[in-house]
């Protein structure tokens, strides 16, 4: 029969094990990966934040947009030409118990694009707040100019005869009529015509394009090649795009915005580019045979915002994305400042109690609260050194009370300074940051693994 324990050989036993979890490397090491872990909470928490505060910057610039006006997209002009189509119906009648055919007409639509289609614009930008969050907005004057060829239906097996002449109009199709400063109105061969809103419940939202028509032409007009002009300003934000639908299309825009980013199907001109702090000027030419659709259709208008190309207005505020990419590596530095205080716990043998590492690892967690929160009011450099400074003091002063030496503090101070500097590097890199990382990774894996190489790991 197993005898049962003493209070005292209890006691001793409770004892033995305290003085292993103070001395053991192995305990330690546990203690320390734990930590580590539970730290994981708070920095998880932490993106969470990040990601919140960058959808608040989403929904209040979107706000702005939404009250100056949208982005800009244009497609047209497009003659609308209405022509008739025949069916025969087969109807039995029942008195006579004969059979006889029908007639029926329908009216279909062709839609024919320019031969010619060119686009100045002129683009006045502006940086627009609303707290501490920044969109670029612009006033942009349009002068559209363009030729058209007599209409010839033929190639569609649709004779002249059948082809609706006077009931000819001209459609526009663009984003952002909230935005639109003038009258629409496009001359004909200097004749004028007014554009009407075309409202569809089916209009796509994806799209976002509002359709414009005129009254209808004079047929006189469609008789030989004609001319039209087209001048309007919008209230828009964010960029400005257009459909190449001439069969030679030509766009050239100026602006006094020092941060564009060229976007869509085609890229502008490299020679005739210019971009400096005071703006730029860009020009576009796109021929026919450099897009996949024809100038005549059918039936209905077809879908070609795929092929659009113009200039978006960067606003180069990416805070929210670095402090993102920062708080990534919030478990690397943890993780190696837990590193530098245990291997200075295990070769000095002075003890540091677990409570101690759990407040040096919230002090790091913090330094991603002020980096964000800073830098909603200042640039990003300055939110990262008021928020590594920070910390870093923090820690160091910290390490010198645990520690009680000046040597280990400085040195700990030093290696975050150096951590912090690291990962800075890396965040504004980008072709080269995997790189510079794994460079840097290597490199400390080696001072841990050489500063590590006498100690005991057996003395357990």
């Amino acid at each position: 029969m197993e005898q049962s324990r003493t209070p005292q050989q209890e006691k001793q036993q409770s004892n033995r094990f305290t003085y292993w979890l103070k001395t053991s490397i192995t305990a330690r090491m546990l203690m320390v990966g734990f930590l580590v872990i539970v730290l994981l909470i708070p920095l998880s928490y932490i993106n969470s934040l990040i990601r919140e505060r960058s959808y608040r910057q989403t929904d209040v610039v979107n706000e702005i947009n939404d009250k100056w006006g949208s982005d800009v997209l244009i497609y047209g002009p497009v003659l609308k030409l209405p022509y008739k189509t025949y069916s025969e119906k087969t109807t039995y009648n029942q008195k006579s118990k004969t059979y006889f055919k029908e007639t029926e007409t329908q009216i279909n639509y062709a839609y024919l694009f320019p031969e010619k289609l060119d686009v100045k614009t002129d683009v006045k930008s502006k940086s627009m707040y609303l707290g501490n969050f920044e969109s670029a907005v612009f006033t942009s004057d349009f002068n559209i100019n363009g030729e058209y060829k007599a209409p010839d239906l033929k190639s569609k097996d649709i004779k002249n005869e059948d082809v609706v002449w006077d009931k000819a109009t001209l459609i526009f199709k663009t984003t952002n009529v909230k935005g639109i400063k003038t009258e629409m109105m496009v001359k004909l061969n200097d004749t004028p015509y007014n554009f009407d809103t075309n409202f569809s419940d089916n209009n796509n939202y994806k799209n976002r394009l509002d359709e414009l028509e005129t009254g209808f032409i004079n047929q006189d007009i469609l008789k030989d090649t004609f001319s039209f002009n087209m001048q309007v300003s919008y209230d828009g934000s964010e960029q400005i795009q257009m459909i190449p639908v001439g069969k030679t299309s030509t766009m050239s825009m100026t602006s006094n915005w020092a941060d564009p980013g060229f976007i869509g199907a085609y890229s502008p001109d490299d020679e005739t580019r210019s971009i400096t702090e005071e703006g730029f000027k860009v020009n576009w030419k796109v021929l026919s045979i450099n897009r996949a659709f024809s100038q005549l259709y059918l039936n209905k208008i077809p879908n070609l915002t795929q092929f659009g190309f113009g200039t978006k207005f960067v606003v180069l505020v990416d805070e929210y994305q670095k402090s993102e990419r920062s708080a990534k590596y919030g478990f690397l530095v943890i993780g190696l400042t837990f590193l530098i205080f245990f291997l200075i716990q295990t070769m000095s043998k002075i003890h540091i109690h677990p409570f101690q590492y759990l407040m040096i690892g919230l002090a790091l967690t913090m330094f991603y609260t002020l980096l964000v929160s800073i830098s909603e009011h200042s640039n990003f450099l300055k939110a990262y050194l008021v928020a590594g400074v920070s910390v870093v003091t923090l820690i160091t002063i910290y390490s010198k009370s645990i520690l009680k030496s000046l040597k280990f503090s400085a040195f700990i101070g030093v290696s975050l300074s150096a951590l912090y500097a690291f990962i800075y590097v890396i965040i504004q890199l980008e072709n080269y940051a995997l790189l510079v990382g794994s460079i840097g990774l290597f490199l400390i894996l080696a001072s841990v693994m050489f500063v590590s190489r006498k100690i005991d790991w057996h003395n357990d």
